[in-house]
């Protein structure tokens, strides 16, 4: 073994070094030339075969080869570490130019719209929203708006009961005491909201959506509640020429009571299995606000006076949509609810 030998070794561990296009390829380079079982170590080890005179220069001459092959070994390895990272970064990189994902905005539930319709529509008369508690009293929902214990509301087929003797309000209605009670003469109010029965079938659910309105002031009278009623629906059908009919009717909490019908708008009038072939439709039901109500709430009667109306919103939005399912309110169908984007209340 000598120096030309040893030369011969590091031209070679250079020439592969400067090959090595990645990590691995390197790391055997390093193994071949510099490992336990390395071409350099083996040199080491033949040391003893040398003359004594000879075997501290040529240790030496093999000590700086392998430093220097170790150091370029060191560089290479940063320089593929850098092109790797380089790469990973190229990879990663986002191509702005490309297309966006397409965007799947969403749309409002017919209910939802029927609901913004109706505020909006009476809140441009006046009317301001009001909130109720949904788990009533008795006296709330039922005493003081001047229902008697006899009443076939109170019964347990009709109203969800709770065991510390609260209910599920069966309507908008007690909103009216709580504003009455809390509140001065005169207002316009309107109580939108979740209501509860215990009746559920092909046109009934456990839960719906109920909208309470309600004025009280001096001097109104029952041509103010007509007025503003047919107002109302003839802007909320967007029909100037809807018919509209008042029939006498019974509410406890209003005297005299009316329910309010308009013309079929499945079938103009002409009769259709909606309209059970009469023609008609009825929508809400409305009144004076009865004597008893502003007892109840220390109202003065003789100086005041006021009206209230109530409306189911998923009858109105089966009507105004043309709905013939009521199921599809809850279904949660995309093919049903898609027909209502772009929709405006």
């Amino acid at each position: 073994m000598d120096s030309e030998k040893i030369s011969f070794i590091q031209k070679n561990a250079e020439q592969a070094i400067a090959e090595a296009r990645d990590l691995t390829a390197l790391e055997q380079i390093r193994i071949e030339f510099l490992g336990k079982k390395g071409q350099l170590t083996a040199c080491l080890k033949q040391l003893g075969n040398l003359p004594p005179d000879q075997r501290p220069t040529v240790g030496q001459i093999i000590n700086n080869t392998k430093q220097a092959i170790s150091a370029q070994i060191d560089q290479k390895k940063a320089l593929l570490e850098h092109d790797a990272e380089n790469e990973r970064i190229a990879a990663d990189t986002i191509d702005v130019t490309l297309p966006s994902r397409s965007r799947h905005i969403g749309s409002h539930h017919p209910v939802t719209l029927t609901l913004q319709r109706i505020q909006r529509l009476l809140g441009s008369a006046g009317f301001e929203i009001a909130e109720g508690p949904e788990i009533e009293t008795d006296h709330y929902n039922f005493n003081a708006l001047n229902i008697p214990e006899s009443h076939p509301a109170r019964a347990m087929h009709d109203t969800f009961y709770l065991e510390d003797g609260h209910l599920l309000r069966t309507h908008t209605s007690p909103v009216q005491i709580h504003v009455m009670q809390e509140q001065t003469p005169p207002f316009r109010v309107l109580a939108p909201g979740k209501v509860y029965r215990c009746d559920s079938d092909l046109t009934h659910t456990p839960m719906f959506h109920q909208v309470e309105g309600f004025a009280v002031d001096t001097e109104i009278s029952f041509a103010h509640l007509k007025g503003l009623i047919e107002s109302f629906l003839k802007a909320f059908f967007e029909q100037e020429d809807l018919p509209i009919r008042f029939r006498p009717s019974y509410f406890p909490f209003t005297e005299p009571s009316a329910e309010v019908d308009i013309g079929c708008v499945i079938c103009q009038g002409e009769g259709c299995r909606v309209c059970s072939k009469t023609g008609w439709l009825e929508v809400l039901g409305c009144g004076l606000i009865h004597p008893n109500v502003f007892a109840n709430v220390g109202i003065d009667d003789e100086k005041f006076s006021g009206y209230a109306f109530g409306m189911g919103v998923q009858r109105l939005a089966m009507l105004r949509y043309q709905i013939n399912d009521l199921r599809l309110f809850f279904e949660n169908d995309l093919r049903f609810l898609n027909q209502f984007k772009g929709q405006i209340h």
